[in-house]
């Protein structure tokens, strides 16, 4: 018997599904907001919120693309969905939160993260340094080399498999914080 249902995971800008995923397996309820079906920006959430899981698009953010001259706008448009994670977490005061992204400019706005990995060190052999800012229980690591080197250079042309939160982080995020 499952003791989890109750519990409700909010996956914001969550993409795939791949870091709720374990939660899910789990038996917790998970809302998955994310576009085009739902916009982080106009959802409001339910109350008894267990747990938030943030994912904001990295494009406008991240050093992966520094060389791109980003708009004002094109910033703004970004903040804007960062700052909707933030208020559905204020609003929810959930047992636990996290907003993940990659190395980039976002500490800039938010401060620096409360811990960094790359997914290498959660059994997946490839790198691409993250960011994680919140009030989480840091996930033990369980190290193998980064065989595979970095997915930001070999999926280049798949922005949405390059966000994909690695299987081994989902699943030692998800252990460290149930």
């Amino acid at each position: 018997m499952m003791f989890n249902e109750t519990k409700i995971i909010l996956d914001l800008c969550g993409g795939s599904g791949s870091w709720s995923q374990p939660y899910v397996e789990a038996g917790y309820d998970v809302e998955l907001v994310t576009l085009p079906i739902r916009d982080v920006r106009v959802y409001f959430p339910p109350e008894n919120v267990y747990g938030v899981l943030c994912a904001p698009p990295c494009t406008v953010f991240s050093n992966a693309g520094a060389w791109v001259q980003r708009s004002q706008d094109e910033i703004l448009q970004a903040l804007s969905v960062v700052d909707a994670c933030l208020r559905i977490v204020a609003i929810s005061n959930p047992v636990f939160w996290c907003l993940e992204n990659p190395v980039g400019k976002l500490g800039y706005y938010l401060g620096k993260p409360r811990w960094t990995f790359d997914p290498y060190e959660y059994g997946d052999p490839y790198t691409k340094h993250t960011c994680l800012w919140g009030k989480f229980n840091i996930p033990a690591r369980n190290p193998v080399p980064p065989v595979l080197g970095s997915k930001m250079h070999t999926n280049v042309r798949s922005p949405a498999k390059r966000a994909i939160t690695p299987p081994g982080f989902a699943q030692a995020f998800f252990e460290a914080n149930r």
